[in-house]
């Protein structure tokens, strides 16, 4: 049996991710006189919590054991924040340094295109190991 890249699961993952990147981006943005780094992560664990549960159970209908696919989502979004956060804010700077932009600008951008990079590495990484359906 062939696997698709894309199936409907996405739509229900995009559906659950407007809800999870709302509620994220509101405690990011509240937060962000802690940093960069504090006021993502803790917006990003909020959201996390939010988004096992909702994927688990509406997006992925996983059947996997709650404790294992708990530790395996845990370690997808550890990995994926990480990879998206650590080259947004690198690259929105090299790009817009030489601009007028500000850098609190720059640092909003940068969050900003790092939800976007997450969003699609996270998709990915729920998909085919957090809840990755075992054939039968």
């Amino acid at each position: 049996m062939k696997t698709k890249i894309f199936d409907k699961s996405i739509l229900r993952f995009l559906l659950v991710g407007v809800g999870n990147t709302l509620l994220s981006a509101v405690l990011m943005f509240l937060l962000e006189g802690l940093g960069y780094w504090i006021s993502t992560a803790v917006a990003y664990i909020a959201g996390a919590v939010m988004s096992f549960f909702l994927n688990r159970y509406f997006t992925f209908k996983s059947e996997e054991k709650l404790m294992n696919s708990a530790l395996k989502f845990a370690l997808n979004v550890v990995l994926c924040y990480v990879i998206a956060y650590s080259l947004a804010q690198p690259l929105v700077s090299l790009v817009l340094s030489k601009t007028a932009v500000s850098l609190v600008w720059q640092e909003r951008i940068a969050k900003v295109f790092g939800m976007g990079l997450y969003t699609v590495i996270n998709y990915f990484g729920q998909r085919f190991f957090a809840f990755k359906r075992t054939t039968k």
